[in-house]
């Protein structure tokens, strides 16, 4: 069995082991991550729902969990459930991807099963979710705005107002829903075509800035670290023009975000003494370089690497990284004793190991490979647009 195929084997080994009664916890394995976050479940669900009908079942559980825990205005729980010995949780909100995960788990559960059962029994889920997101663009310029530390970056780094993130995922929900006006308006505007004072694009740069706010007489308000996932999600959502697209394909190249294994979460690095850094940073698990979020390797967000790049219909070297990203879920955390692979939730920027707070079994890792494996396989992008 070569090694791509191996993976999907025991990529499917953690969804099974993720998947719970509720739905798909965060992590297989007991006392790691063991609740629903929306998030992962949706991105998890991503490659779940390309195996027949195997995980349909979790995957609405998912869906219907979170719909019952849906705030009185519309916003979907960041996590719902108790977990970790040190942490209790039932319900927590302070997110805004969450709600956009939300929405396009609905339609990727639709066109994977062509089953509308749960559009109509969520209808009204789905149409207060979508006004709460309406109502966070405070500037009415389509853009929607978000506070410090309110998607999955929820520690490190800082950012807040308009995030390519957020942006990304916004284009996916408003194109699935058939806003294609509003999704066109917002393209132009994050691209620069209009609006160039909103636009995230950095030319120079080559890349999507990971966000933005105000301009104080030309003193504006934002950061130039690249956010790869963010920038990821707009190639593979369709947010970013070709030109844009191989230009951050080639910043993730150049830069070798892409190594030791697709990709670090951020590059470069920041530490202590970098304009971008604040006090609670030394508190944070990210403290280090190449560590947890501070550029360390997610095998997740490697898998949308390589669906970006299918996008680009850059075919050889799709394989090629996601023949590294089997090579990284593999490895497994030292002293750990797990048969086969370890789908790890981050490993070493530097070194490629799993290390310190990595657990392992991670249900996005998994889902993400099965998610990329497929889209190569088929050579097209799932879902998206």
């Amino acid at each position: 069995m070569d090694i791509l195929k191996e993976g999907l084997f025991f990529a499917e080994k953690v969804l099974k082991s993720s998947a719970r009664p509720t739905g798909f916890f965060a992590s297989g394995l007991p006392g790691g991550y063991a609740a629903l976050w929306a998030r992962d479940s949706m991105i998890t669900s991503l490659g779940a729902s390309i195996l027949g009908t195997k995980f349909k079942k979790p995957f609405a559980k998912s869906i219907a969990l979170l719909s019952k825990n849906e705030s009185h205005l519309g916003q979907i729980p960041n996590a719902v459930g108790t977990y970790n010995t040190d942490r209790r949780s039932n319900v927590t909100f302070n997110s805004i991807d969450s709600t956009l995960w939300y929405i396009i788990g609905h339609h990727v559960y639709r066109a994977s099963y062509n089953d509308s059962s749960l559009f109509k029994k969520y209808k009204k889920n789905l149409e207060k979710a979508f006004i709460w997101l309406t109502y966070q663009d405070p500037n009415e310029d389509t853009l929607l705005v978000q506070q410090p530390t309110m998607d999955w970056q929820d520690a490190f780094p800082h950012k807040y107002g308009r995030t390519i993130n957020t942006q990304a995922l916004y284009y996916a929900v408003l194109c699935m829903m058939g806003y294609a006006k509003k999704a066109e308006h917002l393209k132009n505007v994050v691209n620069g075509v209009t609006g160039k004072y909103l636009s995230l694009f950095d030319a120079g740069r080559g890349y999507y800035l990971p966000w933005v706010w105000k301009n104080h007489d030309g003193d504006r308000e934002e950061e130039h670290w690249f956010d790869t996932l963010g920038n990821l999600l707009a190639i593979v959502t369709g947010l970013a023009s070709p030109k844009i697209a191989s230009s951050i394909l080639n910043y993730i190249e150049k830069g070798r975000v892409n190594r030791p294994y697709p990709a670090k979460a951020i590059w470069p690095p920041l530490k202590k003494g970098d304009k971008e850094w604040h006090s609670y940073f030394a508190k944070s698990d990210a403290r280090t370089p190449h560590h947890y979020l501070n550029a360390g390797v997610w095998p997740f967000i490697g898998g949308f690497y390589v669906v970006a790049l299918v996008k680009m219909k850059k075919f050889s070297q799709a394989k090629k990284e996601l023949e590294l990203l089997a090579k990284a879920n593999k490895k497994v955390k030292s002293g750990l004793a797990i048969k086969g692979w370890g789908f790890h939730e981050w490993l070493h920027g530097k070194r490629g190991l799993p290390i310190g707070n990595s657990n392992p079994y991670q249900a996005w890792s998994a889902g993400a490979y099965i998610y990329a494996y497929r889209c190569f396989e088929m050579k097209k992008v799932l879902y998206f647009k």
